[in-house]
């Protein structure tokens, strides 16, 4: 943990909210306030991020968790990003632990959850969430570019996201890069044969579809990490 950043745990934050006022909306809005004011208070203080998306169940052994390790790794040491996670274990655990390994920053923006979600042990600032969006605030918050690997719901979740922002351009484009091809290829694939992209609807543009790189070559996601852009 670096020493200069300390941030409130959930609880100090739910029990100055609760100090503050008796209303349980009042109290609600606060901690999410809190939140989100603390999460982009410590992540803006590292202008150079890379965010890494990815499921929390593989263990350190499956080929995923070894290639974001990796990557982690050479972003921090060769191009000298801050990653930041989830904080939890799988993908996240990857990523943070390879930033750890080249001596760079490694930021987790924790979830509290009632089983999955547990703090790996990589992580040089670990920030505590209560709310899922309060948090995704802050993993979206000014990267240079978003790694997705594969993952459930959540990484999905999180994928789409970022997609609809730069769509909507609500936040500058930004490189969206999705490592394993075995696994996005064929949500790629659907996305063009589907309904979506047909005269009938045509509720995407055909153009929506290369907003994001679908590779397994970490060459290619280097070179992506080393032409990014400062977010403005």
């Amino acid at each position: 943990m670096d020493n200069t950043i300390k941030p409130h745990t959930v609880e100090e934050i739910i029990n100055a909210c609760n100090a503050w006022s008796t209303d349980e909306t009042q109290q609600k809005v606060c901690l999410i306030n809190e939140e989100i004011t603390q999460g982009l208070r410590i992540v803006q203080r590292y202008p150079k991020k890379v965010t890494f998306f990815g499921s929390a169940r593989f263990k350190e052994n499956h080929p995923e968790y070894i290639k974001a390790r990796a990557l982690a790794n050479r972003l921090v040491k060769e191009l000298e990003y801050t990653v930041v996670t989830g904080g939890g274990p799988g993908i996240m655990e990857a990523a943070n632990r390879g930033a750890q390994e080249a001596g760079g920053h490694s930021i987790g923006l924790n979830i509290q959850l009632p089983h999955e979600q547990v703090v790996n042990p990589y992580q040089s600032v670990s920030v505590p969430f209560h709310y899922f969006f309060t948090r995704k605030v802050a993993l979206s918050f000014s990267a240079r570019l978003y790694i997705y690997f594969p993952g459930g719901y959540g990484t999905l979740d999180e994928f789409y996201e970022i997609l609809t922002l730069v769509q909507t351009q609500k936040i500058h484009k930004v490189p969206i890069v999705c490592v394993g091809a075995k696994f996005w290829e064929p949500i790629d694939l659907g996305l063009h044969r589907s309904n979506m992209l047909s005269p009938d609807y045509m509720t995407i543009d055909p153009e929506d579809t290369s907003l994001y790189t679908i590779t397994d070559d970490i060459e290619t996601i280097v070179q992506i990490a080393k032409n990014a852009q400062v977010r403005i």
